[in-house]
């Protein structure tokens, strides 16, 4: 393990004013987003969509890297340019979602654990050959009725560390994604105790699985009420409890935090980055990984037309300067008005 090169591509990856596309959607949940908009899920279909975002000139100048799901990585573009250049070309780093979807976790009702690691040491080189710098690996963590059990936090943590070390023993930068879920009626007080835990035993695991802090970069979840919660949470709210839970939870040696937006609107997911960043004198920079928050607008933009693709890169570019603003602190709810 190189962990001065490994540790060059996580500060790249958290770059200033630099954030990461998520378009690493599975199959399934690709095909969801495309029922949306009435679009059919073919193979040429789903390339299109993301050849488009990949050729968005002014939206990618503020896009560090693209987590890219497997059919995606080893796809060409229309005119035969892998998909990959094209993110080369656009200045930001290939990267590859690993991880192979939840199964249920034994002995523990409602809960789940994320698998894919019996044949991960064999594929691992084949993306970085592919060009691959970084991979995801994400952990679903589920508030309800007597759940989460320390069980599955700790079995989730445990392959989240395992996965971490095989990727920096293959050269690769993982992103570590505890995802503490906001479906459910819990208030933000419950969110934040389970994130801290959740937090507190991944580092932990790291740490027994031996991986450099250094060159690796952490997706966690912000801290936010349930969707069903009868008490909101205002942005301010948000931003001071996420910044103390990382501040308890987060060793400085991490290059960097890029959230997961996980079911936030658009404006939500930039508004709270931002009033994060406004807090100041942090010990890592924090930054965004965000799907559905930068591709929402896009989607339904484009339509599978031809003739939206302009808009819809438009679109793109839109969210990815407001989050850009947002990841430097230099936001303001009124340039979304402007751009409106």
């Amino acid at each position: 393990m190189n962990l001065d090169e490994l540790n060059k591509v996580a500060r790249a990856m958290v770059a200033p004013g630099k954030g990461i596309l998520a378009a690493d959607e599975s199959s399934g949940t690709i095909k969801k987003r495309f029922d949306a908009i009435g679009v059919e899920s073919t193979e040429d279909a789903r390339r299109d969509y993301r050849e488009m975002l990949f050729r968005s000139a002014d939206g990618m100048k503020h896009i560090s890297g693209v987590i890219l799901y497997d059919e995606t990585i080893w796809q060409k573009a229309k005119d035969g340019t892998p998909l990959v250049d094209l993110i080369k070309k656009a200045g930001a780093l290939p990267g590859i979602k690993v991880d192979e979807g939840v199964k249920p976790l034994p002995n523990c009702p409602g809960e789940v654990v994320t698998i894919g690691l019996d044949k991960l040491t064999d594929r691992l080189p084949k993306y970085y050959a592919q060009g691959a710098r970084f991979a995801k690996w994400r952990a679903v963590i589920d508030i309800g009725a007597g759940i989460p059990s320390y069980t599955c936090i700790r079995a989730n943590a445990h392959a989240l560390a395992r996965y971490a070390a095989l990727c920096q023993a293959a050269q690769i930068v993982p992103i570590v994604e505890p995802e503490v879920l906001m479906d459910g009626d819990h208030d933000i007080a419950r969110c934040q105790e389970v994130t801290e835990l959740v937090l507190k035993l991944t580092f932990e695991e790291l740490y027994f699985n031996r991986v450099a802090l250094e060159g690796m970069v952490l997706k966690p979840n912000m801290i936010v009420p349930g969707k069903g919660s009868k008490t909101r949470a205002s942005i301010e709210d948000v931003a001071a409890r996420t910044v103390k839970v990382l501040k308890n939870c987060v060793p400085g040696a991490v290059p960097g935090i890029a959230f997961l937006s996980g079911g936030q609107s658009d404006e939500e997911a930039t508004a709270n980055l931002d009033a994060m960043n406004k807090i100041g004198n942090l010990p890592w920079p924090l930054t965004f990984s965000y799907g559905r928050a930068l591709q929402h607008a896009p989607q339904t933009t484009w339509q599978g037309k031809t003739e939206n693709v302009a808009a819809a890169q438009r679109a793109f570019s839109h969210r990815a300067k407001m989050n850009s603003l947002a990841a430097l602190g230099q936001w303001e709810a009124d340039l979304e008005k402007k751009a409106a």
